[in-house]
């Protein structure tokens, strides 16, 4: 089971592709010096095995390694995993 992370800026969309298949993403908006995640999907069929902690935990180590930008979590779930992530909460924009 190959996994794959990548980032479509044209399409403000994180991806986790397994086997070539879309997994799980989430989607975003930029707004000066923020980005907000705005939806987070995984595949039916692949739920109950994390890969929205993953996808999610993608997009965060790329917009503080790549961007200025703080985040606004406006899906429910990335909300929840920076509940349960306190030691990312530098990034949240206040």
């Amino acid at each position: 089971m190959a996994q794959e992370f990548s980032h479509d800026a044209d399409q403000n969309r994180y991806s986790l592709r397994i086997d070539g298949a879309l997994a799980s993403a989430v989607d975003y908006v930029v707004n000066e010096n923020h980005i907000s995640f705005t939806h987070t999907f995984t595949d039916p069929r692949q739920r109950g095995k994390g890969l929205a902690g993953e996808i999610v935990a993608f997009a965060v180590d790329d917009v503080e390694a790549n961007t200025p930008y703080r985040v606004v979590p406006m899906c429910w779930y990335v909300g929840k995993w920076f509940d349960e992530h306190p030691e990312r909460a530098a990034l949240l924009s206040r």
